[in-house]
């Protein structure tokens, strides 16, 4: 892993430099209001990773559940209460991980910069920080996104792909929200980190084995995985199994290997359309890394508030009183 010293110059780079705007979000948002915002952030995401890598695909992961559910808006981080069922409840959002990141950046945003710097910029700060530590994939975030006043327990499921979806349902998800095949193609690379609960696809194990696993593969995940996950008994896997802490094309090359854990993540390879970008980013990582970029900068302008929508947030758990 690289050193900080190489994150913390390229933020502050970045943060000299106020980019064009996207839509109504913009490059170096808080260059004159925080001007530590981005570089706070990167601190925390950096001695969080150094202690779990883990948390790095937890808060890639944090992203695209906030972005497709009322838009990225920071509603994805309310605690669940019993008056107020939030997101968190959802059983889709049940193994999100990354939440104390996002506060413990928050904390030390406030002391620098009280009332300034919103919860959904924080989230997606750290998004991109965990793709540069964890892949050298860095990009420009434009910021100016409001916190959301609502969390609802049940929009997660009306809004996220689930496990079930075959790849029509997936395409038409991801185009409900903006987003084209190639999107959603380049943004299931995020699947190169992180690790898998069995439920998430012991269907595919159970009662018979799904033919289009690699044997072996097929057999490993066998010992692994119980057929009854619905007891404690419910182990994690790595979801790339050659390189599980660095984000990059080995994804794809899993999926032509037929070795990945999803549903979602094999039917990429049953259309022509789909199957052709698979095979191109998995002998061309750099062009993949270079659409994942655009990809999430794109994935971070749906449907945001800005301007005097929303508020900022002063505890990114709890709604402001």
């Amino acid at each position: 892993m690289k050193n900080l010293n190489i994150y913390l110059a390229l933020t502050l780079i970045a943060m000299s430099l106020v980019g064009p705007s996207l839509g109504q979000l913009q490059v170096g948002f808080y260059r004159a209001t925080c001007p530590s915002a981005e570089a706070i952030v990167r601190g925390a995401v950096f001695q969080a990773i150094r202690s779990d890598p883990g948390l790095g695909a937890g808060l890639i992961r944090l992203l695209f559940h906030d972005c497709f559910v009322n838009g990225c808006d920071g509603s994805v981080l309310i605690s669940s209460t019993a008056s107020n069922p939030s997101e968190q409840a959802s059983v889709i959002n049940l193994s999100l991980r990354g939440f104390q990141v996002i506060d413990q950046a928050k904390a030390q945003l406030e002391a620098a910069c009280p009332g300034v710097v919103s919860c959904a910029d924080t989230v997606a700060f750290a998004a991109r920080d965990s793709s540069l530590i964890l892949g050298g994939i860095n990009y420009a975030v434009a910021a100016g996104r409001r916190d959301g006043l609502v969390s609802n327990v049940a929009a997660p499921l009306q809004n996220l792909p689930q496990l079930s979806f075959d790849l029509a349902q997936l395409e038409s998800t991801f185009a409900a929200k903006g987003l084209t095949v190639n999107d959603m193609v380049v943004l299931s690379g995020a699947h190169s980190i992180g690790r898998a609960h069995c439920s998430s696809f012991v269907n595919r194990l159970y009662p018979t084995v799904d033919p289009t696993l690699n044997p072996a593969f097929a057999s490993s995940l066998l010992s692994l995985c119980p057929n009854d996950t619905s007891t404690t008994n419910n182990p994690t896997t790595a979801q790339d199994y050659q390189t599980p802490n660095i984000l990059d094309n080995r994804y794809y090359q899993d999926i032509l290997q037929q070795r990945v854990l999803l549903t979602s993540d094999e039917d990429l390879a049953t259309s022509p359309s789909t199957l052709k970008l698979v095979k191109t980013f998995s002998f061309l990582g750099g062009i993949w890394a270079n659409q994942f970029a655009a990809a999430m900068q794109k994935m971070g302008q749906i449907g945001v508030l800005t301007g005097t929508q929303g508020n900022i947030r002063l505890n990114c758990s709890v709604f402001n009183s």
